[in-house]
């Protein structure tokens, strides 16, 4: 039996955006407090005993959430015209994140954005070198 090891941090930033389509009140210019949380997975620990340091996982997710903080995500060049859901925020997220993660030897990351507390939408991937 193989086992698997996950580590998470937390972090948030404030945002304003509107989405596009058929979001009622949405489609209005709004502002949201989000909360990210990304989680990593890898089946084998360090010498240390942990499966990353989480200092170093908490500097790259604060280094990616450093853009859109106090930023209105929809005039931001990383989200390229897409509509500013929180899944294309989850989305970009875990796209910023992979490179530094898959150095790590890590697995698995979830990307996980919370526009309220009880609203959230996540984006997972594995981290192998051919998975882009």
């Amino acid at each position: 039996m193989r086992q698997m090891f996950e580590v998470g941090v937390a972090g948030q930033f404030w945002a304003e955006h509107r989405l596009r389509g058929d979001f009622g009140p949405a489609t209005q210019r709004h502002g949201h407090d989000y909360r990210v949380e990304i989680a990593v997975r890898g089946g084998r620990l360090r010498v240390d005993g942990t499966l990353c340091d989480l200092a170093v996982l908490q500097q790259s997710l604060d280094r990616c959430l450093s853009p859109l903080d106090g930023n209105d995500l929809d005039e931001l060049s990383e989200f390229g015209g897409r509509n500013t859901t929180a899944e294309a925020v989850a989305a970009w997220l875990a796209d910023a994140l992979t490179p530094s993660l898959r150095e790590l030897g890590l697995d698995w990351l979830e990307a996980r954005v919370f526009e309220s507390p009880d609203a959230w939408a996540a984006c997972s991937r594995t981290l192998a070198a051919a998975d882009s």
